[in-house]
């Protein structure tokens, strides 16, 4: 289980989540991708808007509704499992919840979660549960610095940055890996209002998933 993580809000931790989910996708793996921002949540949203082909947002299964289910999920080899908040979040707890997603899930099948901004409790109970964090962060000065933040408390909750990618960047300076502490994976250029329906996001989306695979799933998931 991957936590993808960043510093304030418009770190472009929902888009990459989904870029990413549906770049692992198009290599064969059996994907999910759960919404674990409740009190901000836009992961089913942004799915729905930028895939004519799926269920409005509003039909999307929750995290809740995936974990009650019989046995195992079984994400869908053809696109991502896409699951939402859940629809009280203030009754339930939130690592009990991801953490059975966790178990539910197999383990060949990569998992991203779309975390809340910032350092909360709530921010960091995905972290609690990932396995590994990927950091996703603009360039700017002031969101490197919150992004190094977010770096230094998954570290202390035992969930080591496997990468960072670089959003809405036209490249990237040599020291951004050195001052978060773990390699660049990637590179997201930028566009224009929608970016998953530009042709360069998805090839660097298609880069970040393979630099992924190789840095940390290619003996645990499901890829071609």
């Amino acid at each position: 289980m991957i936590a993808v993580a960043g510093g304030k809000g418009g770190s472009g931790k929902t888009t990459t989540t989904l870029g990413l989910a549906r770049a692992l996708s198009r290599r064969g793996a059996p994907v999910v991708a759960a919404d674990a921002d409740w009190d901000l949540p836009n992961l089913a949203r942004l799915a729905s808007a930028t895939d004519g082909d799926r269920e409005p947002a509003a039909d999307a299964p929750t995290v809740v509704d995936a974990i009650r289910t019989e046995g195992q999920i079984r994400p869908d080899r053809r696109a991502p499992t896409v699951l939402s908040a859940p629809d009280e979040p203030a009754d339930v707890d939130t690592r009990r919840i991801l953490g059975a997603l966790a178990e539910s899930v197999p383990d060949d099948s990569p998992t991203l979660l779309d975390c809340p901004a910032g350092a909360s409790p709530d921010a960091a109970a995905p972290l609690r549960v990932a396995d590994r964090c990927l950091l996703a962060t603009p360039l700017r000065r002031a969101a490197l610095r919150d992004a190094a933040k977010t770096a230094a408390l998954a570290r202390r909750l035992d969930c080591l940055p496997v990468g960072v990618v670089a959003v809405r960047a036209e490249s990237v300076p040599t020291g951004v890996g050195d001052l978060l502490g773990c390699p660049v994976l990637g590179r997201i250029p930028p566009a224009e209002a929608e970016p998953l329906a530009s042709s360069a996001v998805r090839s660097a989306y298609d880069d970040l998933a393979r630099r992924l695979v190789d840095e940390h799933g290619a003996d645990r998931w499901r890829v071609a």
